[in-house]
């Protein structure tokens, strides 16, 4: 659970969710989410250190880095589901504003919770959600994602008699249900078994589609350099490398615990 967030009904607004203005060609290159000098402190203890990121449309970014890198708690600045001690985090050129809603229709989180209800089906769980956001036309939204996804034959299936890699599927369908410009990963991979991971593998491949901007937080390595566009390795609060992913040899791994020990 992000520190900080218990509280994450204001996330879950029931505001129309407008539709999203095609980008033009021209301006695809402006930046979608940026962050300049992000600072989060426990008490003494900095989680994030002055990061900078600055990320445009059809953007893949996957953030890897050692337990207690600080990267979950970036994420969650991100999304605006924490307040940083300092700095500020831009949605197309916009400074996010805390007393503002609309700025959260433009993300969709999937984090450690997956905020699924379990005695409910996979079906009633995305229909909530959809008119929890508005949605105008939420039984073929629904019924769309959980093909996309997947879940269309486990539709009336309780939650909690699903597998943990549909649930991981579903969790992934709420946060894609009203169309995002923006999605925050946090640990994806977790807990699932090598076909739910190469089914979610796939999933995550639709992303980018050029539309969406993404970041990704994992400690998978090969998967996780093989759908991203952008590189950053993240330890003790800050990014310690950051790059293009065609920068990158064939060894990732040998790369990044490289990086890893020459800023322990």
């Amino acid at each position: 659970m992000w520190p900080g967030t218990q509280d994450w009904g204001g996330w879950l607004t029931s505001v129309s969710v407008p539709a999203h203005p095609e980008a033009d060609e021209k301006t695809s290159t402006n930046p979608v989410l940026q962050a300049q000098g992000l600072v989060r402190e426990y008490g003494s203890v900095i989680a994030v250190d002055e990061i900078d990121l600055s990320l445009a449309r059809g953007e893949f970014l996957t953030i890897f880095g050692p337990n207690g890198a600080g990267k979950t708690s970036l994420l969650a600045l991100l999304a605006g589901a924490l307040r940083p001690s300092r700095g500020q985090v831009w949605l197309r050129g916009e400074p996010l504003d805390f007393g503002e809603v609309e700025w959260r229709r433009r993300i969709g989180v999937l984090s450690h919770q997956s905020f699924l209800y379990g005695h409910l089906s996979a079906e009633e769980n995305l229909r909530f959600y959809g008119q929890l956001f508005g949605l105008s036309d939420v039984d073929n939204v629904v019924r769309d994602k959980l093909q996309h996804l997947g879940l269309q034959e486990r539709a009336a299936s309780l939650v909690r008699d699903l597998s943990h890699g549909m649930r991981q599927r579903l969790a992934l369908a709420r946060a894609l249900l009203h169309d995002p410009d923006i999605v925050l990963l946090d640990e994806p991979y977790t807990g699932l078994d090598p076909s739910a991971a190469l089914v979610l593998q796939g999933v995550l491949s639709d992303l980018r589609d050029g539309r969406r901007t993404v970041v990704m937080v994992t400690h998978n390595l090969s998967e996780g350099v093989a759908l991203a566009t952008t590189v950053a390795i993240m330890n003790r609060g800050r990014f310690v490398w950051q790059g293009k992913r065609a920068e990158l040899g064939d060894d990732f791994g040998q790369f990044y615990h490289s990086v890893i020990e020459g800023h322990g």
